[in-house]
């Protein structure tokens, strides 16, 4: 039971880490230059914090980038008693929304919003998948209830298959570990995983902020510890990244929590064998093979930034929000827009995008930016030390195939 994200202003932290970045603030030595010149705006060079103008100017998303199909919709799912408030939506478009169309609200809440204080995790969802998904009429379902005290993911899923109509993109930031799930119940979710791509539905899962994770093994040690649904075949899972200059629109590397790894329940897919093996066979330095099971499907897909949002939160702006419950509904809300261009065609929505997304990047496509710097976190042993798999060129399995490069990204699945 995990919700993907945590903010170092919050008492009670959602997930046990330390969110990088807080005492890198610029030298106070450097000059800044100004941000208007010639009585024009000139893009920031520097920033405090991400947030939907620095978004959408590191992935190639100009003001003109907003929906305009009449039948787009785009969605997130919340659990765990998280809610989000109409107000801390509003504020946020105030604020942050400015430089492009957006919706101050959204179309529909299905399920019952608590009357308490709205969920970090809730706002973040709902705020982000509408500011690159601008201006596209966004559902929110809030699921009541446990599942043996975790998220009743199957019971969100049955409500989907049995709507008339629904959204074509769903973004979900939560996880469970993989092994405090029965294969049972784990497979019967994956036939409603199936059953959504079918009906043209396009789902994306968090990877989790515990970088490989840690667990340990039957026979004594340690071994990794995948997640659930991020570890799902029939899911594209998000990772998450870092601007390498933490205070400037630079290229991206990867967060050190980023989720990914291996499962141990499902067998790798057909899709994505020739990436995965490449990468196994290329990289010189890999966590020992008693750590995870080198045949099982590999994760995340892609990723985008997951580090130092800033977002609004009963009605107070909150920064330095971290976790890939922020890249999640970042790389949704593309794909939302991806969807508006494909129906403006009168093409059918993306669907399960996984198997187009690694036949695309393996003739190495533009359209995702590469992330080939970092490592992830994982046991802290003397066989591994704390760290997991690394970044590398084409897929790994901390940033996938890498981040959105919208333009390119658009060309590549528009048509």
């Amino acid at each position: 039971m995990h919700i993907y994200c945590v903010s170092v202003y919050s008492m009670s932290f959602l997930y046990p880490f330390t969110v990088g970045g807080v005492h890198r603030f610029p030298d106070s030595k450097v000059a800044l230059r100004r941000t208007w010149a010639n009585g024009k705006k000139r893009k920031a060079e520097f920033h405090l914090g991400v947030s939907p103008s620095i978004l959408r100017q590191r992935y190639n998303l100009t003001a003109s980038d907003v929906g305009s199909s009449q039948n787009n919709s785009q969605a997130v799912a919340q659990f765990l008693e998280q809610f989000f408030h109409p107000a801390d939506l509003a504020e946020f478009m105030k604020l942050f929304g400015r430089g492009f169309k957006n919706l101050p609200e959204v179309e529909r809440v299905v399920g019952k919003q608590g009357g308490g204080k709205a969920g970090l995790e809730a706002s973040l969802d709902v705020e982000y998948i509408m500011s690159t998904g601008a201006n596209i009429p966004t559902w929110v379902f809030t699921n009541p209830g446990r599942h043996e005290s975790q998220e009743p993911f199957l019971q969100w899923l049955l409500l989907l298959s049995n709507m008339s109509a629904v959204p074509w993109v769903h973004t979900i930031s939560y996880g469970d570990d993989e092994d405090s799930l029965s294969q049972a119940y784990m497979q019967r979710i994956n036939v409603e995983f199936m059953k959504a791509g079918v009906r043209g539905v396009t789902l994306l899962f968090a990877s989790g902020d515990s970088g490989a994770g840690c667990m340990k093994a039957s026979k004594g040690g340690n071994t990794f510890r995948p997640s659930f649904p991020a570890s799902s075949p029939y899911v594209t899972t998000v990772g998450g990244t870092s601007f390498k200059n933490p205070f400037q629109v630079t290229y991206e590397v990867t967060d050190y929590i980023s989720g990914g790894g291996f499962s141990n329940v499902f067998e790798m897919p057909d899709y994505q064998v020739n990436a995965v093996n490449s990468y196994l066979k290329g990289m010189k330095a890999l966590p020992p093979k008693t750590y995870f099971n080198t045949s099982g499907r590999a994760y995340p897909d892609v990723a985008a930034l997951s580090d130092n949002y800033w977002v609004v939160t009963n009605r107070i702006p909150i920064p330095f929000v971290s976790g890939t419950s922020a890249s999640t509904p970042v790389f949704g809300g593309i794909l939302s827009l991806i969807n508006d261009h494909r129906f403006l065609k009168g093409l059918p929505s993306l669907g399960f995008l996984n198997p187009r997304l690694y036949k695309l990047q393996g003739s190495a496509s533009s359209a995702l930016f590469d992330v080939t710097e970092g490592c992830h976190l994982s046991c802290l042993d003397e066989q591994v030390q704390g760290q997991g798999f690394c970044a590398a060129p084409s897929w790994d399995p901390v940033t996938g195939w890498g981040t959105p490069n919208y333009p390119d990204l658009l060309t590549a699945l528009g048509d």
